[in-house]
């Protein structure tokens, strides 16, 4: 019986929480006006390497990732010249709730609604309200030099990104941010998740190109820049990513 009153309340709790997402998300995608991204640093290792990197951080370091939007945008004819704007908060003093090791669906829903009753409660910038948040774990390099999977969650429109603490790999942080900032809109991955190479056609920028090989940019929800057919590259910034024309249908960008 408890159970049973339990997954009620859950459900229903659900249901509201999915309605208010689905209008938010209704009026984020009509892309006529700026969406604000707010970007919470957190320092997830806990080393002074990396608070001082956080220190360094300013707003101008993600700009990378406005300008992409920017410039994508206008190739796809968008209505608004600015779709997003870029924020940095302060650093943020906690760490994010952990997605569960089992695949069971109500322990996944029960994490979906902590990580977001999470970052409700850790959403303290004071300058504008927030349409998107994304929370960057960084790490330092040299004591973490493979970084866990990167998540962006459609439902709360939240990501958690984990970048490295380092200025060499402040371009490839932004290529991860932004991924995760698309999957808050409804962007799916164009990647094998096994192998993490891009799927062909919609995971290429250029899925027309003759040869095929190598690709000179990468489409963003596809990752990487495919160099041949077993073997694809991190882009370094948001300069070598494009947005391809599925990614765009995903965004509403395209009919």
């Amino acid at each position: 019986m408890f159970k049973a009153i339990r997954v009620t309340i859950l459900l229903l709790i659900l249901i509201v929480v999915g309605g208010v997402t689905w209008m938010t998300k209704y009026r984020a995608l009509k892309w006529d006006r700026a969406l604000d991204v707010v970007i919470f640093p957190i320092n997830a290792d806990k080393t002074d390497i990396t608070r001082a990197y956080i220190a360094s951080l300013r707003r101008e370091t993600f700009q990378p990732i406005a300008d992409l939007m920017k410039d994508e945008g206008k190739r796809y004819g968008i209505a608004t010249n600015e779709p997003v704007r870029v924020w940095l908060a302060p650093e943020l003093d906690a760490i994010p709730p952990s997605p569960p090791f089992s695949g069971n669906v109500f322990s996944i829903m029960m994490w979906s609604l902590k990580l977001r009753y999470w970052a409700w409660q850790h959403d303290h910038f004071d300058g504008t309200k927030p349409n998107i948040r994304l929370f960057a774990l960084f790490h330092d390099p040299a004591r973490t030099p493979v970084l866990a999977h990167s998540l962006g969650l459609e439902k709360g429109m939240l990501g958690v990104a984990n970048v490295f603490a380092s200025r060499r790999q402040a371009g490839s942080n932004n290529v991860v941010l932004a991924h995760e900032m698309l999957h808050t809109l409804g962007a799916t991955d164009k990647y094998d998740l096994q192998t993490t190479l891009p799927i062909f056609p919609d995971g290429f920028a250029e899925p027309q190109k003759t040869p095929r090989f190598p690709q000179d940019t990468a489409e963003l929800m596809g990752g990487r820049i495919p160099i041949s057919d077993a073997r694809a590259e991190i882009p370094d910034d948001p300069t070598q990513c494009v947005i391809g024309t599925a990614t765009a249908r995903e965004l509403r960008w395209l009919k």
